[in-house]
């Protein structure tokens, strides 16, 4: 069984003024539920608060959590934090937590949101207020359950959020596969970018995935895995500039999967982006990308 975390603040109503698409949590969850006995369910605690300030700057933090978000941050993120987004800003980090710890026993989890990997340290930008990543990474590097952790995000666009936050931390690498032209403007510098030029299809994503992440991989030998798994790459994605299809979004969850379960790496997936105007179909994606994840690492598939 797939084990899936999710908690009930994750689908938040969409506050005023929005872009984005708030539904999309909702339909992850309709739509994983579908799949019946295949998974099984785990609701998280809210980060602590100490948590978030391990990353985040305590003034931003209770600007989040006390829904008072200035409006030159709240432009940054893209929409306003009302009380629901600041609950959701709070449980999603400790639903990265709680996928790692069950990653580390299942060999895989999921999480049925995250991927904030925008979020910086005294604010929010691109759709994300905190960064459940980076929040999650430090907790577990600093309470002992590991002592080497690799973020591996595979969104279109840069993880410079965590790149940043996470640059220098004892234990920690990261590694960002992306859209060179994408957002943002301004990169980051992650443990290893590998910049992609636009339209960019299956056989020559794949394959500069699996030459530059296979390396690092077992250059680092991270204990655990915590995967950006934004599905954004996809050819119709609406934010993205690369061509992936279908097929191919499945073909890079095998390949991140085995990599991972080549050096014995447990692994945790989040949401991270996908954009468009048919939520269900992005949210389709979303759940593919899990289920493939979590058939890839099940004991048959070994």
């Amino acid at each position: 069984m797939i084990p899936i975390v999710h908690h009930p603040a994750y689908v938040a109503p969409a506050p005023a003024r929005s872009t984005y698409r708030w539904n999309k949590n909702g339909l992850i969850r309709d739509l994983l539920l579908a799949e019946g006995e295949r998974l099984t369910w785990h609701q998280p605690e809210p980060m602590d608060v100490r948590w978030l300030e391990a990353v985040h700057d305590p003034d931003y933090v209770a600007e989040v959590l006390e829904a008072r978000v200035p409006p030159a941050k709240t432009r940054r993120i893209g929409f306003p934090v009302t009380p629901a987004v600041a609950a959701r800003a709070q449980a999603v980090p400790g639903g990265t937590w709680l996928a790692a710890h069950l990653a580390l026993r299942h060999g895989f989890a999921a999480n049925s949101a995250g991927g904030s990997h925008h979020a910086l340290a005294d604010t929010g930008a691109g759709y994300c207020v905190f960064n459940d990543l980076a929040v999650a990474a430090v907790r577990l590097i600093e309470e002992g359950t590991v002592d080497r952790l690799a973020v591996v995000d595979c969104d279109v666009h840069q993880g410079d959020g965590t790149a940043a936050l996470l640059a220098g931390r004892p234990g920690i690498v990261t590694y960002s596969i992306h859209a060179e032209k994408n957002f943002p403007a301004r990169k980051a510098r992650s443990t290893l970018d590998v910049s992609l030029a636009d339209g960019l299809g299956d056989e020559g994503y794949l394959a500069k995935l699996k030459e530059t992440l296979a390396p690092f991989l077992a250059e680092h030998r991270p204990q655990l895995i915590l995967y950006q798994a934004g599905v954004d790459p996809f050819e119709g994605d609406r934010l993205g500039r690369l061509s992936l299809s279908l097929a191919g979004l499945a073909r890079r969850e095998h390949v991140i999967a085995g990599l991972a379960r080549s050096i014995d790496a447990p692994l945790a997936s989040t949401v991270g982006g996908g954009y468009g105007d048919d939520a269900l179909e992005i949210a389709r994606r979303h759940v593919a990308a899990i289920l493939t994840l979590g058939e890839a690492f099940s004991p048959a598939s070994a």
